[in-house]
């Protein structure tokens, strides 16, 4: 009897990865979306970049980093927290001339786009 369930438990557990992969990939090109199409500021190594500019940079990095990425808190912190090179954390500073950690900015849109999806999968 315990062999049988933990085989119903394990098939059960394999029909659910699918679809939550695909949340993260859509949550992934959810937040590359809304970094892409922000007209705030993007500051990487002190130089200031649109939110095209930003989006193609994190997208590269995504790619680089996708087999370490198995969610959308992996994404932000391999891809979208500072730069492997120098270190420093990428900043955002929008209309109202504030400047934040890009990482909180983005976990806070993840956030959001959370709170307003529909529940019940």
């Amino acid at each position: 009897m315990a062999r049988t369930i933990a085989l119903v438990f394990l098939v059960l557990l394999q029909l659910n990865l699918p679809a939550r992969a695909e949340t993260v990939e859509s949550e992934i090109a959810y937040l590359l979306d809304y970094i892409g199409h922000s007209t705030c500021i993007f500051i990487r190594n002190g130089s200031d970049y649109d939110g095209a500019a930003a989006a193609d940079h994190i997208e590269k990095k995504y790619d680089h980093f996708k087999d370490e990425i198995h969610s959308a808190e992996d994404f932000i912190d391999r891809a979208a927290t500072k730069s492997e090179l120098s270190g420093q954390p990428y900043r955002i500073r929008c209309s109202d001339g504030s400047t934040v950690l890009a990482a909180d900015w983005i976990r806070a849109a993840l956030q959001a786009h959370r709170n307003a999806a529909p529940s019940g999968n």
